[in-house]
């Protein structure tokens, strides 16, 4: 039967059956292609594809009455035959080769029984080896130069492995889109969040999306193999970075604002940071408040940081609410006897000059 393909032909098909050592595939004809499962086993031995799986593959030849058909080209066995090298650089089929040695400036590679040229900068990608790791392996190549009848051929390792890494960029970024929830597990932990484990490719967890209550150690709230569900917030697949968020999958607490506070409450909340402008007071879970430095009755350059301490109890009167900006307004809660003493205290220092700005009022709401 004349064939239907060429020699280096890329043909798509649908694996119809795996059986043994083979992979059969459907042509549309009444004899069946098959590809040898060698071509579909990951490193550790496992076959990455299934029936009904649509796969590209290279016309090889004829046998056996069946048409066979390969991932990459092994090359000839015939010395002096590099047809079927010509057309796997006319068509962008990979090919397999056994690195021999370094020479001038490269390395020296055989395909089957043909010599090929790689340069030493178009081995690997990413992480590089030293040269000499290189000789004696089997590696796959794509041809970029095809001369003089195969005399001179030049073929790069790194080129084939930036188009694989594109692929599987392309494959995630389907896989992965901004808004989806995924499931995956702590890979390591920083101090500015934890990288996710997502089958292979790590996103980060800043710690700014971790919770909506504030987090001051990552290690606190995550442990390294915990299996974390959150929401793809962010996605640069051209940078290969990905963030994610266990916030967003919690209930906001805003939500609940209106209910469980209103204008003129009196509360005593845990100061969660101090700021140049004013004093954030948490009020409840994820809900913070800021007493702006005009409620704070310090004297004017203070400098808060010397005054308030994140921690300190400090009781406060909600003035506004905006539950779309998730803002709230707050002002300091003082008895007057403490207003009496601290301006009494005020007096009687009004003269001492220690170099440093100090609020006795101030210091007087921490006792």
């Amino acid at each position: 039967m004349k064939n239907l393909y060429e020699p280096g032909q890329l043909v798509e098909t649908t694996v119809v059956a795996i059986s043994g050592d083979t992979v059969f595939i459907d042509l549309g004809l009444k004899s069946e292609g098959f590809v040898d499962i060698a071509d579909f086993k990951d490193a550790d031995g496992n076959v990455t594809v299934k029936e009904g799986d649509k796969i590209k593959v290279y016309f090889v030849g004829g046998k056996h009455e069946e048409l066979h058909f390969t991932t990459k080209i092994a090359g000839s066995k015939t010395k002096g035959d590099n047809s079927v090298f010509e057309n796997a650089f006319k068509n962008g089929i990979p090919v397999e080769g056994t690195v021999k040695g370094e020479i001038k400036g490269g390395f020296e590679v055989m395909l089957g029984t043909t010599r090929a040229f790689c340069p030493y900068s178009q081995m690997g990608y990413r992480q590089r080896k030293e040269p000499s790791e290189y000789v004696g392996q089997h590696l796959s190549f794509k041809i970029t130069e095809f001369k003089n009848e195969g005399k001179n051929i030049v073929v790069s390792n790194r080129v084939l492995l930036e188009e694989q890494a594109n692929a599987e960029l392309a494959s995630l970024s389907e896989k992965y889109a901004v808004g989806m929830t995924v499931t995956g597990t702590v890979k390591s932990i920083e101090s500015y969040g934890a990288f996710i484990d997502l089958n292979g490719f790590q996103a980060l967890l800043p710690v700014s999306e971790i919770s909506r209550s504030r987090v001051s150690n990552v290690a606190d709230v995550l442990k390294v193999g915990q299996e974390v569900t959150a929401k793809i917030i962010k996605a640069d697949w051209k940078h290969e970075r990905v963030s994610l968020s266990t916030k967003e999958l919690e209930a906001d607490p805003w939500d609940f604002v209106a209910e469980k506070f209103s204008v003129g409450d009196k509360i005593e909340g845990k100061i969660s940071r101090v700021a140049d402008f004013g004093v954030f007071v948490n009020l409840a879970d994820g809900v913070d408040g800021l007493v702006h430095v005009s409620k704070l009755n310090v004297e004017r350059n203070t400098n808060l940081k010397k005054v308030f301490n994140p921690g300190d109890v400090l009781p406060v009167i909600i003035e506004k609410i905006d539950t779309e900006e998730k803002r709230i307004s707050l002002s300091t809660v003082v008895s007057n006897e403490e207003q009496d003493n601290a301006y009494e205290y005020m007096s009687s220092h009004k003269d001492d000059d220690d170099g440093e700005t100090y609020n006795p009022f101030a210091a007087l709401l921490k006792k």
